[in-house]
């Protein structure tokens, strides 16, 4: 980092917009295998939140690709930095006082613990969306199990790349056995009870 950088203190703190807004920030981060339902889980979540007039934003693993990480590849290190960058910008949203969420596979337990260690204590509330990989692999919305057992997809999770499941997930979603609606109460309970939303 230069020499040249100094931090700039704002008037405005984070609890205050968060304060602002009735709600404390945080980041909402669904992690699972391809096909887990993350993103559907998450879509149907913020629609619930919006509903309720809490104050959100979405980060999604494909759609962050267009944009943020569209110099990114899947190798390893790409992975990585890919984690390491929605960790910084979900930061950014914390210190907005939005309640952040976000769909990533995040394989890996050390990448998301880099996550969890950018920001405070309890801001950080992991969501294992645990689904089965015979379940995510019939789904196959987007082909690429079928893909990756035809050898055409190198390092695929779940197949021919690990998943390191949480250890101790905040919220732990057993998704073959609820409905979205029962899962979705459930986050919702979470929030209500640990104090980041008041509905």
């Amino acid at each position: 980092m230069s020499n040249n950088i100094v931090w700039h203190d704002y008037h405005i703190k984070k609890l205050q917009r968060a304060k602002q807004k009735k709600q404390k920030s945080c980041i909402l981060w669904f992690t699972g295998l391809s096909g887990s339902g993350k993103s559907t889980l998450a879509n149907a979540l913020e629609v619930k939140l919006y509903e309720l007039n809490f104050h959100t934003y979405l980060l999604d693993g494909d759609n962050v690709r267009y944009g943020l990480n569209k110099d990114l590849g899947f190798d390893e290190n790409s992975r990585v930095e890919s984690i390491r960058r929605i960790g910084e910008v979900s930061k950014l949203f914390i210190d907005s006082g939005i309640i952040t969420l976000t769909a990533f596979i995040s394989p890996f337990i050390k990448d998301r613990q880099m996550v969890r260690d950018l920001v405070e204590e309890n801001e950080f509330i992991e969501i294992f969306v645990d689904t089965p990989l015979s379940i995510c692999e019939e789904r196959d919305p987007k082909g690429l199990y079928k893909r990756a057992r035809d050898g055409e997809i190198q390092e695929f999770t779940g197949i021919s790349s690990p998943y390191e499941k949480p250890d101790n997930a905040e919220i732990h979603i057993l998704n073959a056995e609820l409905t979205i609606e029962q899962n979705i109460d459930k986050i919702i309970l979470y929030l209500k009870i640990n104090g980041y939303i008041n509905a």
